[in-house]
């Protein structure tokens, strides 16, 4: 059993053959998908591909790419989606200064207010961080609310102390098997019990298809790698990272069929 905590099944990449994949993933073993929106458009689009796949679960939230674009009422909108029994989560937010899609101004706005609203309705978060340790680390602070996992980790072993030491879990993706060794050193540090695994498809996809779509299947590639950098067993790391995903997301074992 394995669940890919992280993947946007609402891309227009997977729109041909969706079903498809999904019950591959139930094939592999992946029994469990969770996809976050990353607009309000998008976090409607999850809810529905959540609501018609019983094993498939939803977040809602404004990405930072999408910031600039966020309508006035956006929290109205993502609370409204929150009464939806598939969400399970407030996802994906963050801050990304690296493409800088929207403006930092919006970017922190947003990702501020919607800390808010997580820690109100008391829902873990889908956090994206990408060149932003400091404002991340200073919104969190200043937030109060620690309840979630910084999705895609990629940064240094020195933050990653510092976000579980918050409480934070870390999520790796198929850049686990790209030979990057700082990544891996994190990887290796991680405690059991913060540990997911994801495929943040369409994008990430692991050795060997990188380059290619990344499909749920490819989350037990992750999990293999992440077992030998760990030098435990494949069947340990599918086992912690279900347990950690169903104590994160508790949503995640409630949904009715």
């Amino acid at each position: 059993m394995l669940i890919d905590s992280h993947i946007h099944l609402d891309s227009s990449v997977y729109s041909q053959d969706l079903d498809m994949l999904i019950l591959h993933a139930e094939d592999a073993g992946i029994n469990r998908l969770l996809t976050p929106g990353t607009s309000i458009d998008s976090s409607k689009n999850c809810i529905k591909i959540a609501n018609d796949h019983k094993n498939v679960y939803a977040a809602v939230g404004v990405h930072p790419h999408d910031a600039d674009s966020a309508q006035d009422d956006y929290l109205d909108s993502l609370n409204d989606l929150l009464s939806e029994e598939v969400v399970v989560a407030i996802g994906e937010i963050g801050l990304d200064f690296n493409k800088n899609y929207s403006e930092v101004e919006s970017q922190l706005s947003i990702f501020n207010a919607q800390i808010k609203l997580a820690k109100d309705k008391n829902l873990p978060m889908i956090i994206h961080n990408r060149d932003s340790d400091e404002e991340m680390e200073n919104c969190l602070k200043a937030g109060d609310y620690f309840n979630g996992v910084i999705h895609c980790y990629t940064g240094s072993v020195e933050f990653a102390e510092t976000l579980l030491s918050m409480g934070f879990y870390l999520g790796f993706t198929g850049i686990a098997t790209f030979g990057k060794k700082e990544l891996e050193s994190v990887i290796r540090m991680v405690p059991d019990d913060r540990l997911l695994v994801e495929t943040d498809g369409p994008y990430m996809t692991p050795v060997p298809y990188r380059g290619k779509r990344n499909i749920p299947a490819y989350v037990e590639l992750i999990a293999k790698r992440i077992a030998e950098l760990r030098e435990t067993s494949y069947e340990t790391v599918a086992q912690i990272t279900t347990e950690n995903c169903l104590r994160l997301f508790e949503g995640m074992n409630d949904k009715s069929d």
